[in-house]
């Protein structure tokens, strides 16, 4: 009977783990469940945040979500679950329908592997740019984002003469520059993949007249991008176990980085019950907060570093973006969309 009881309680186990263990593509392992919950951890966070808001979770059975974007023309969210290949949409009227198929595996080259598209964004004339994992590209949808389909243009593939690794995220400056991240987690076997073709995680800049130009090539995972509100500083988020953190960089008018530094470091909460999750995503509110999806879900953070909050979430949290009015939050969690009400 005891025999019998232990091997139950090891199955019990096994299938816990097994059917709560993240997609492959990201630098992420679970590790414990929790229920959602807000712990305001300084009374700043409470310009934007309460600690008793509403943590929803409004869809789920998705595999890997990510890239979440708010569409404030046609006014509903976008967002990738990468491993099916698919832009789903989220309206708050309709709930959730798929946007797009086949959003990053195009067949563009013969024997790619089939990831979707991670980032999404806007560019200036409201075109959907897309961070392709499978065509390893950043490319620009060539039809308005109210009528989507599989017509892109590829805006970044190569650099010097090799191919990305399999662009992650990106964010717009406001003269038109791209910023973005490739890691190789849309590779199959990630760092040793035998079609991964540069020597190195870059972090680029792709300028308006389409050159693209290397910024950073030191970064072991590099992965969640954004710019602060002034555009002085470009913030890196670093998926890498043996250190994670978030990197800040000085950003010159002209594009150029400099001033190095790690900006918030998260390695403490690695192996944590509760705190799950790397340093991934990221949302910029208009006061100049940050919202930084790391362990645990997402951390609320001032420009100079400083942790005000964190939205526990439960789940492996990767991305989050602000609707237009910036009173919700969406997150892209695991599995699962999630919102969180704010001021």
């Amino acid at each position: 009977m005891y025999k019998l009881t232990f091997s139950l309680i090891i199955l019990a186990l096994t299938s816990y783990i097994v059917s709560n263990t993240a997609n492959s593509n990201n630098a992420h392992s679970l590790t414990h469940k929790i229920k959602p919950s807000i712990e305001i951890i300084s009374p700043e966070a409470h310009l934007i945040l309460d600690n008793d808001a509403a943590i929803k979770i409004l869809s789920s059975d998705f595999t890997w979500t990510e890239g979440p974007l708010w569409l404030a023309k046609e006014g509903y969210l976008i967002f990738s679950d990468i491993p099916n290949n698919k832009i789903m949409k989220y309206h708050p009227a309709q709930g959730v329908s798929v946007y797009l198929e086949n959003s990053g595996a195009t067949r563009l080259h013969q024997g790619d592997y089939v990831q979707g598209s991670n980032g999404l964004l806007l560019d200036q004339q409201g075109n959907l740019i897309l961070l392709q994992q499978g065509d390893r590209r950043v490319a620009v949808m060539n039809t308005p984002t109210s009528s989507p389909t599989n017509n892109f243009k590829t805006l970044a593939g190569y650099f010097n003469g090799k191919r990305l690794n399999s662009p992650n995220d990106a964010v717009l400056h406001s003269d038109g520059s791209l910023f973005f991240t490739d890691p190789p987690y849309g590779l199959k076997n990630k760092m040793n993949d035998k079609r991964k073709e540069l020597t190195f995680q870059g972090i680029y800049r792709l300028a308006p007249d389409g050159n693209l130009q290397l910024l950073d090539d030191k970064i072991s995972l590099p992965n969640g991008i954004a710019i602060s509100v002034d555009e002085k500083t470009l913030y890196v988020a670093v998926s890498d176990e043996s250190f994670p953190h978030w990197l800040a960089y000085d950003l010159s008018s002209d594009g150029k980085v400099s001033n190095k530094r790690v900006w918030v470091d998260a390695s403490e909460f690695i192996g944590v019950a509760g705190e799950q999750g790397m340093p991934d995503g990221m949302a910029v509110h208009s006061s100049g907060l940050i919202f930084a999806t790391g362990p645990g879900g997402v951390w609320l953070i001032t420009p100079k570093g400083k942790v005000l909050a964190k939205i526990k979430t439960g789940k492996l949290t990767a991305n989050c973006t602000l609707s237009a009015d910036e009173k919700t939050l969406y997150l892209t969690a695991h599995n699962t969309l999630m919102s969180v009400t704010l001021k």
